[in-house]
């Protein structure tokens, strides 16, 4: 798949499991780890694991191995390397506490915007 079709597929996939709160943040041209971040909130620590294994499995089923998942066992935050897309999925309290979407947003600025 195309860097644009697994963020679809991430996309969908967290969708399945009523992910709440989805944002996608282009980081391509700030960050050489990935092109796009996505962050959302899971209900509960059930919730959260329930999403990034839904989205591993389902990954795996079509020949797109995750390249790591990271937290899944704490529930807190879990992170999903898809390779192009990095999947945050949170609790809402640690969501709160790091706001990635602040630490990352500026990434989508152009000089334009200043």
């Amino acid at each position: 798949m195309q860097n644009q079709q697994i963020l679809e597929f991430v996309l969908d996939k967290i969708d399945d499991l009523k992910a709440r709160d989805i944002i996608t943040i282009d980081v391509s041209k700030t960050s050489t780890i990935t092109d796009f971040m996505v962050i959302c909130s899971g209900n509960s620590k059930k919730h959260v694991q329930s999403i990034a294994d839904h989205v591993a499995l389902e990954a795996k089923a079509v020949d797109e191995t995750p390249l790591g998942v990271e937290g899944k066992d704490e529930g807190e935050w879990v992170l999903v390397d898809m390779g192009p897309v990095v999947l945050h999925v949170m609790q809402e309290g640690t969501r709160d506490f790091y706001q990635l979407e602040k630490l990352w947003q500026p990434s989508n600025r152009t000089s334009s915007d200043e």
